[in-house]
C-alpha cells in the first residue's frame, strides 16, 4: 500500500459520507449513520468491516476485554463515526489509539450531527503511513 493510494481512498470514504450525511442530514442516531455508510461503501466496491473488535495488550499479554473499532475500510484505514452536538479531544486520543492497537497508518473521525460534514471530518497519519512509499 502507497501514501497515493490510501489518499485515493480516503477521497472515496469521505464522498460516501458526504453522500449519506446529504440523503439523512444531521439528528440521527451513530448506529444509522453507520449502516448506511457501509452501505455506500459497498455499493462502490470498497471493502468494509464494522464494529471489528481490537485486543488490548498489557505488558504482552493479550486481555479478555477489547476495543471495538466502527469501520475498518480495506484493512487499512479506520473510520471513528459520532453524531455528537460537540466533539471532544477525547474521540481524537480515542481514533489513535485504536490506529495503534490495529497498526493502521490512517484514520478519519466523521461528525454526522453537523451541517457540514466536510468541515467536521478530521484525518490522522501515524508513523507507519509516513514511512510508505509515496
Amino acid at each position: 500500500m502507497t501514501k497515493t493510494e490510501i489518499t485515493k481512498l480516503t477521497y472515496a470514504v469521505i464522498g460516501c459520507a458526504i453522500e449519506v450525511h446529504k440523503q439523512l442530514r444531521p439528528g440521527l442516531l451513530e448506529s444509522v449513520y453507520e449502516f448506511c455508510l457501509i452501505d455506500e461503501l459497498r455499493s462502490k466496491q470498497i471493502q468494509v468491516s464494522n464494529q471489528v473488535c481490537l485486543p488490548i495488550v498489557y505488558k504482552e499479554k493479550k486481555l479478555e476485554q477489547t476495543f471495538r473499532v466502527d469501520l475498518l475500510v480495506e484493512n487499512i484505514l479506520l473510520i471513528e463515526l459520532k453524531a455528537v452536538e460537540t466533539m471532544h479531544p477525547l474521540f481524537e486520543a480515542q481514533l489513535l489509539t485504536y490506529m495503534k492497537l490495529a497498526d493502521i497508518p490512517k484514520g478519519i473521525l466523521i461528525n454526522f450531527n453537523t451541517t457540514n460534514i466536510s468541515k467536521d471530518l478530521k484525518q490522522f497519519v501515524n508513523e507507519k503511513y509516513r514511512q510508505l512509499p509515496e
